[in-house]
């Protein structure tokens, strides 16, 4: 059996989590373990073998969501510290649990890490705040570092692909590893250090390129003056693009509320955006369907049964106007 004493690192695998936890590194967390996922894997907390005298720190996962796990590792006494933006529910009374959580829609996991810190490795924030399709948030932390344009789009870049690296069923869909990303980015406090040093950005910008002309190509299944719904085929490329598409279509069109789903064996693997004019509601839809969650201006389920895709469709509709199909249903 392990020594006890062990700081355990808990991170979501896309770009938030990555520098959320990165950051808190830098900042002198040394962790002897470390457990996260594809983005969409947020259970983590059940993954920590937790021992007297051992701490915890998460990063970018749903309290709500690791409840049960987080209060058996209360009860044995385990301190457990959480940042994080998504949905929270009511908190576990009782010590041991310190949290920064902000699920205002302007901020993100490394934005909040990045304030506990006093801006100490902004840069990282910045990144994370573009990957999450914070745009006008990354711009405004941006500022504060008189950067050029050029820098700030290389970290708008970076936070991108990232993001985009994060997503698929499993980690054998995904370029880099979770784990892996955070060790290569463990070196360097300047996040534009990395890029010139590591071939991360040009290994994924090919085919970050090649997956989302494939997702352009499809058409949506509803489109309407305040939302479209796409339907993506059950292929790696359409799980790697489900998210950072789903942030595209939201950006070109601000007054839409925008849904992407996948089909997959066992149900669709659904993303949904809240109109950027108006980023409220998309937590609160997804939360009415079993593996729903995440926040109000970005959220989705993990896996919709085929059966109810239907009743999913007619919900997104009724929380965001009225559309005008153009095409089937395709569930």
């Amino acid at each position: 059996m392990a020594e006890p004493g062990r700081r355990w690192l808990v991170f979501n695998g896309d770009a938030d989590g990555i520098c959320a936890a990165h950051q808190l590194r830098l900042a002198g967390l040394v962790p002897d373990r470390l457990v996260t996922s594809v983005k969409r894997d947020i259970a983590l907390l059940d993954r920590v073998q937790g021992l007297p005298g051992d701490s915890v720190t998460v990063a970018d996962i749903s309290l709500d969501a690791n409840r049960a796990a987080l209060e058996a590792l209360l009860r044995a006494g385990i301190p457990v510290t959480w940042y994080d933006h998504h949905y929270a529910g009511d908190l576990p009374a009782g010590a041991g649990l310190v949290v920064h959580i902000d699920t205002g829609p302007d901020t993100c996991s490394s934005l909040i890490v990045d304030a506990s810190l006093g801006g100490r490795f902004r840069a990282w924030a910045v990144v994370a705040a573009f990957g999450d399709n914070l745009h006008a948030p990354a711009g405004r932390a941006a500022d504060l570092l008189a950067l050029t344009p050029d820098q700030i789009g290389g970290l708008r870049e970076l936070g991108e692909l990232m993001n985009y690296n994060a997503y698929g069923e499993s980690e054998a869909d995904l370029h880099v590893r979770p784990a892996d990303l955070l060790e290569r980015v463990s070196p360097f406090a300047d996040p534009l250090a990395f890029m010139r040093a590591d071939g991360f950005v040009s290994h994924l910008r090919d085919g970050f390129a090649q997956d989302m002309a494939q997702a352009h190509g499809i058409a949506p299944i509803a489109s309407g003056t305040n939302h479209a719904l796409v339907v993506l085929p059950d292929q790696p490329w359409a799980r790697r693009v489900n998210g950072v598409f789903a942030n595209q279509l939201a950006r070109g069109a601000p007054q839409r509320a925008h849904a992407v789903a996948v089909e997959g064996a066992a149900g669709l693997t659904i993303s949904v955006r809240a109109p950027t004019a108006r980023p409220f509601g998309a937590d609160a839809l997804c939360r009415r369907f079993p593996q729903g969650g995440g926040r109000g201006r970005a959220a989705g389920i993990n896996i919709l049964p085929h059966a109810q895709f239907a009743a999913f469709e007619m919900a997104f509709r009724d929380a965001y106007g009225s559309a005008q199909p153009i095409g089937g249903n395709q569930n």
